[in-house]
Parts: C-alpha cells; structure tokens; sequence
C-alpha cells in the first residue's frame, strides 16, 4: 500500500481504529497497527468480534483498562458514544500518566484560585511557571550528607567481609590451591548494604502552591544524592515526575516536570489519587520495604473513606510511611480535617514540610530510626526524624 488512498473503505476504518485508541491515552504504535490489520485479513474476519479479538491480541489493551479499551472499540465500529466505565461528567476516576504520557500542550485554567489557599475536588488543568532558582547551599550540603546518612537496607547480594555469616567458599578453595592444601583463616562474605527506595508523593494542588516548588526542588536534589527514589504528583490526577529528574540542571528538571503533570494549581484528591497509585502494579510494587513520604496539607474534600483506605494499604506496604505538611510549622498544629485525623493511627511520622530546611532533617533522620519489626517501646527522642511526631505518640497502629 502506498497511501490511505488505495485503501479500502474498510481497511481505512480498521486502521484509523488505532489513531482513535491513542486520543484516550493507549499507546499504539505503527507495528501494532500493521499487526493488527494482518491479523484482521487472518481471521476472515467472520464477525464484529473476530475483529474485537484481533485488537484485543495486537494492540494489547492493560488489564485494568480493558473495559474502556471495549467500549472505545463500541464506539468506534458500532457508533455507541457512551460514557467509559467507571467515568462521568465530573470524572471521577483519576487519571494516571506515566512518565512521556501526559498532554505537554498549555492548557487553560479558568477561574483558579491564584492564592491557592483553598481546596476542591473540581479539576482545573494548567501549566506551572517556575522562575529560575540560584542553587542553594542547602541543597549542596544535602547531597553531601545525604548518601552517608539516607536509610539503608541489606541487599541480597554479598560481598567481602572481615567477619560475616557465610564463609566465601570459592575464595577459600583458591587460597587452599594457591597455599598447598592449608587455609590458616576462611574468608568470609555478607550481605550489602544498599540505600532503601525513597518514595515521594507530592500534592501539587492549589492549597499547596506556596510550597510546591521547594518541595520539586529538593525531589530533584534527592533524586540525585540517592541510589533508588521515585516521585509521583498527586492532585486530581496521578504523574510520575521521577524522569524529568535526570536533568542535572534543576531549573530544566521542574520545567519538564511541569510539562509532565497538566493538573497544577487545581483541585485536590489525595484519596483518589492514593486509590490510582495502588491500583497500578509497577507502581505499587515501588512502595514495598520504601520509605514512603507524603507532601501534602491533607486538606482532602469530600468523604474521607478513599484517603482512609489508601493509606491503610500504603501502610502495609511501606518500610515507613511519613506524612509532612506545611501546617505543622504551627507549634500547636493538631490535624483538623476529618481525613488526616483519620488517618493518623496508620502514620509512623507526621511532621513539618513546610520548608526545604525541615525536609532535609526529616529524611535525615530516617537513617536513624528502625524498622517497625523493632521494639519501639525504648526509643529515645533522638530516634524520631527532627520534627515529626512519632505514631507512637498518638497510639499505636491499629491491627
């Protein structure tokens, strides 16, 4: 074929099938659509629904999305324009983009709230400016005490000891054949110690404004201090920023974060937000044995089951969670809103995040604190992460 034009009419529905998949976020590309009108001439097709499994098999549909992979193909080859599962005019499933998947378009923000000193659920689409930002001492020193003094963990992989748990048996036989048969002292290996995973979720909703970008730019001096972290924007949607971090120059690193996420300054959903997180296997699977921490007010509208839900799990799942909020700068904070009150009990840490200063001695203070298999009935003050108040403070984690 040379162009649509020698196409038939029904080879050019079937391949602009493709095109209409990729307008809704499935990633399809030029092979798939090829395989996909190939495996259409195999099957004859005998029916509308040789053709369903056809694309079913080639342009391979997530699980998670294969009802409205079906009911964009009923849309499109049957005419029925119903809503997609699980979505209405008020959206209220939050949508995820991975990394290079999100519309790097400007978008228009009507009626935002440019104080963002308050909270909805109603979701409001722009672009974040960020002004150019002189590399901070504080960021300099963090990289320098950072890979020191992040929480570690054992890896499965040994290495060389002193004294360890298993005996180097390959080395002992070299040094047996190398001294005649006589090994005087075995060597000996042990598992690694290796940085844990650091998971950061950072609200980018318009009650968080103010303290968005402190909060982006030590995501990025961590990212780059740390062997394994991830970061993930929460607000009415869910985006994975963890590679415009790559950039080593921070100001093109938040510019293309900013281009990632398109629900800046908006709305706030963090317990639908959490849900869609969750829901996602990869991503879920990056909470595991991680120290998970949260930036955000919490100042979540509407019922407060999802956040409720979503922590518990995240709790189970997580090495130690923390939630910092600016709110807690006040010396007297207590959580007011019914979710985070709610969710205090599945908390390790709920501390101040209301500046760079107070992030840097938080994250810190991880590498001295154990894990929740450890009595923690004796811990001093020194053990609790600068700041924070330690669930253990405010009762124990419910079973």
């Amino acid at each position: 074929m040379n162009g649509s034009a020698e196409m038939p009419a029904a080879a050019r529905h079937l391949a602009g099938f493709p095109p209409f998949l990729r307008r809704f976020d499935f990633r399809t590309s030029p092979e798939q659509t090829m395989a996909f009108l190939e495996a259409v001439e195999l099957l004859g097709p005998g029916s509308i629904e040789d053709v369903r499994r056809a694309a079913h098999a080639t342009l391979g549909p997530e699980r998670e999305r294969a009802g409205e992979f079906d009911a964009l193909f009923r849309a499109w080859f049957h005419g029925e324009f119903a809503p997609l599962p699980g979505e209405s005019e008020d959206e209220t499933e939050v949508r995820v983009h991975d990394e290079g998947t999100a519309d790097l378009e400007p978008l228009e923000a009507p009626d935002v709230d440019e104080s963002g000193r308050s909270a909805t659920a109603a979701e409001a689409l722009s672009r974040r400016r960020f002004r150019p930002h002189a590399d901070h001492l504080l960021f300099r020193r963090f990289a320098r005490e950072a890979p020191a003094r992040l929480p570690r963990r054992r890896g499965f992989r040994r290495a060389r000891a002193r004294r360890g748990d298993t005996i180097d048996l390959r080395r002992a036989l070299r040094l047996a054949v190398r001294q005649g048969g006589d090994t005087p002292e075995l060597p000996w290996r042990r598992r690694r110690l290796q940085h844990r995973r650091i998971l950061l979720l950072i609200d980018i909703s318009g009650s968080m404004k103010e303290h968005t970008e402190h909060a982006l730019r030590f995501a990025h001096a961590l990212y780059r201090a740390a062997e394994r972290m991830e970061c993930f924007t929460l607000g009415t949607r869910l985006t994975r920023v963890t590679g415009a971090f790559r950039l080593r120059n921070p100001d093109r690193a938040l510019e293309r974060a900013s281009a990632l996420a398109p629900d800046w300054d908006g709305g706030t959903r963090i317990g639908d937000a959490l849900r869609a997180f969750l829901s996602v296997p990869r991503f879920a699977g990056l909470a595991r044995g991680a120290a998970v921490i949260v930036l955000s007010d919490g100042l979540e509208r509407g019922a407060p089951d999802a956040m409720i839900d979503a922590v518990q799990r995240l709790s189970r799942l997580a090495w130690r969670l923390s939630w910092l909020t600016p709110l807690a700068a006040d010396a007297g904070f207590r959580p007011e809103t019914a979710a985070l009150a709610a969710v205090l009990p599945w908390l390790d840490d709920l501390g101040d995040g209301a500046s760079p200063e107070r992030l840097r001695a938080h994250v810190l203070g991880l590498g001295r604190v154990r894990g929740r298999g450890s009595d923690t009935r004796h811990r001093t003050r020194g053990d609790v992460p600068s700041g924070s108040v330690s669930r253990h403070a405010t009762g124990s984690r419910p079973r």
